[in-house]
């Protein structure tokens, strides 16, 4: 079977992509190994919260998926409150002083999922191959081949591995990836609140990890904590009112007492930065292209920016020439790397800073934090490229 483009990985960055070549004229075949599980009246909550800037719900929006997620369980973020490890120290970002509607959209996986899966099954140019897996790809000057499984075999001009951070398509195209464990995991789970959140949302930096509450709609929210590994083990293994007391306790019991309403979860964080995001025929986007400490919510941003910039090199390619050449994808490539690489180097930054036991970096974070409250101009910068409005 002949396609221009071969999309491994249907997830959310993957799908995105997809979504956003609906209007490009090419053919493409898009692999995934199970069908997200299908909404229904289910109330539940699932605990794979993202923060996804506007600029990013509006790539989605144009690719047809936003406008259809339940708005109702969508919380925007107008403020964000950051505190450092000295109990002073502090950082407020605020919507309405920046002079923009909302910081971010808080929202769950497969809410996202559900929206985009949709879009696709109806899109004439997508072919979906589910459930579908990987047995071999070769790829030559002319085209990338993809056998699968079930003995079905695949020809494109150019794959993408949109596989996540144990990516098949990255391993069998040859790109070196050596990813650097943090030591920590991220511990999530959601939260019924006794006090309104006001939809802001609120940081700490610990000498334990870094936690993160995350508005939900209602008196709910969402947590991340960047935990150290001894610490991760001991929260998963809590019953349910110790692990609620304890996340409300290292929240300075800013929103009241906390009632768990989905059981934690954790996964392991690392960082990845591949010399390469693209071989002839071939290109990563998403957690196979890389990995970031999750601090700043950034993750599934920089991948949904990734499909973007993927779509619109492939969209704006001249008419002769094919989608895999690589001298195309190094535009994409090119395109990429530097926002990749500052928002690598700002969080691992972080992270290295904020957990470090020496009591000089201690007083030079904190103090750094202070001052950069007071400084307006450079606030709004911050929010401005958060947003997705500088970059």
């Amino acid at each position: 079977m002949d396609f221009d483009v071969i999309i491994v990985g249907a997830g959310l960055v993957g799908a995105s992509l997809a979504t956003a070549l609906k209007d490009s004229g090419l053919h493409i075949a898009l692999i995934e190994g199970r069908a997200p599980a299908a909404l229904s009246q289910d109330e539940s909550w699932d605990n794979r919260i993202y923060a996804i800037n506007p600029a990013n719900a509006r790539f989605l929006e144009q690719g047809g998926a936003w406008s259809r997620l339940d708005q109702s369980r969508i919380a925007p973020v107008h403020e964000m409150h950051i505190w450092g490890d000295d109990a002073v120290a502090r950082l407020d970002f605020s919507a309405y002083e920046a002079g923009v509607e909302e910081l971010a959209f808080i929202a769950e996986s497969r809410l996202m999922q559900d929206g985009l899966w949709r879009v696709l099954q109806e899109q004439s140019n997508v072919e979906l191959f589910c459930p579908a897996a990987c047995a071999a790809l070769e790829v030559d000057n002319e085209a990338a081949y993809l056998s699968l499984q079930d003995g079905r075999s695949l020809r494109a001009k150019l794959i993408v591995g949109a596989d996540g951070r144990e990516s098949w398509v990255r391993a069998q195209a040859g790109i070196e990836a050596s990813p650097r464990a943090y030591g920590q995991d991220g511990v999530v789970a959601n939260f019924e609140i006794e006090k309104p959140h006001r939809n802001a949302a609120y940081q700490w930096f610990r000498e334990d990890g870094i936690l993160a509450w995350l508005p939900l709609p209602g008196k709910r929210i969402s947590i991340v904590w960047s935990a150290f590994d001894a610490l991760s083990q001991e929260l998963m293994a809590l019953p349910p009112d110790e692990f609620c007391r304890r996340v409300q306790a290292a929240g300075r019991n800013t929103l009241g007492a906390l009632r768990l309403i989905t059981p934690p979860a954790a996964f392991s964080l690392r960082l990845l930065n591949l010399e390469q995001l693209v071989r002839p025929r071939v290109a990563l986007i998403g957690d196979a292209a890389h990995n970031v400490h999750p601090l700043a919510g950034q993750g599934v941003n920089l991948g949904f920016q990734d499909a973007q910039q993927l779509a619109r090199v492939l969209m704006q390619k001249e008419s002769q020439r094919d989608c895999g050449d690589y001298l195309l994808l190094r535009r994409y490539e090119r395109a990429r790397k530097e926002d990749i690489l500052s928002m690598q180097l700002v969080t691992d930054g972080l992270q290295k800073l904020f957990n470090n036991p020496d009591p000089l970096l201690r007083t030079l974070r904190n103090t750094g934090l202070s001052l950069t409250h007071h400084l307006g101009g450079l606030k709004n910068r911050l929010i401005r490229h958060a947003i997705g409005e500088l970059g």
